[in-house]
């Protein structure tokens, strides 16, 4: 395990993030962001930002985290990055919206990741559902997990984890992921990354809010469809229990489920259903 550089410039070509500026430029102008933290090393940001929610941490607390020491994707899959080498950021909110909308909010995360990835670095990029950015030659370049909690003392609250490679080096990637440093080919400021991203995640999360979680009226949904690869595509979908699912993935639905039309019939798939979901191209698709 990579040992946390004591040093902001031990590794010039990852240099560490400035949190007091950060916190300063995002909160500035901001009506969501109440703070931002940065720490050298920390076992889950996801983690810590959950146990913050349930001790009545308020909406708008962000926590990014140089490395992360024992990180969790989807399923509880472990998510390891070297130090200073990508994004790794957990933000918490409470939003006033009916439950089932919430599943929206990793879809959301995915269209504001997108969105600022390109901004800031020129990356075209595209989202699979249900919470993975991929680069245009299908490799990963992000992950994200959004974990609910409850409090009978505190309003109800969604930690959403983002793990971003950003000047990942290609030999500490698995052969399915990227970093934009890749693909770029040359480093990342990841300062700007950062603010761009929880930026764009403002703006999509204050109208979706104000939509009471509606994704068509808020704009997301027509929004995801546009970035998203996964819908209008043959999907192969792995069950928990091991079992596929072949069809073709049609729509997203209003509480943020995989609308797929199999041989037997249209079945929506809710990201708990679903173990792993590979695409290809429909046959005659342009």
């Amino acid at each position: 395990m990579p040992d946390a550089p004591s040093s902001r410039w031990s590794d010039l070509d990852r240099p560490g993030l400035d949190g007091p500026a950060l916190a300063t430029a995002l909160t500035r102008d901001s009506g969501l962001w109440r703070s931002l933290e940065v720490v050298e090393s920390i076992g889950s940001t996801n983690g810590a930002l959950l146990a913050r929610a349930a001790e009545g941490a308020p909406e708008g607390t962000v926590l990014v985290a140089e490395y992360q020491e024992s990180g969790r994707g989807r399923l509880d899959r472990t998510w390891i990055s070297p130090p200073r080498a990508g994004l790794t950021v957990s933000l918490l909110v409470r939003p006033d919206v009916p439950a089932a909308r919430r599943a929206w909010l990793p879809l959301l995360t995915g269209v504001a990741l997108a969105e600022s990835v390109g901004e800031v670095t020129g990356v075209r990029a595209s989202l699979k559902w249900p919470n993975d950015l991929l680069a245009l030659d299908g490799r990963k370049l992000a992950g994200i997990l959004a974990e609910a909690v409850t409090s009978p003392a505190q309003p109800s609250a969604v930690v959403v984890g983002t793990g971003l490679n950003v000047n990942t080096h290609a030999g500490e990637l698995p052969d399915t992921g990227t970093s934009l440093s890749v693909v770029t080919g040359a480093p990342v400021d990841r300062g700007p990354l950062v603010l761009g991203f929880l930026r764009a995640f403002e703006r999509r999360y204050r109208g979706w809010v104000e939509a009471l979680g509606d994704p068509v009226a808020s704009g997301l949904a027509q929004d995801y469809l546009a970035w998203s690869s996964t819908v209008g595509t043959t999907v192969s979908v792995t069950m928990p229990d091991g079992s596929e699912l072949e069809g073709v993935a049609q729509a997203v639905d209003w509480d943020g489920r995989l609308v797929v039309a199999t041989d037997g019939g249209t079945v929506e798939l809710a990201s708990g259903d679903v173990q792993h979901v590979r695409g290809r191209a429909v046959p005659g698709d342009g």
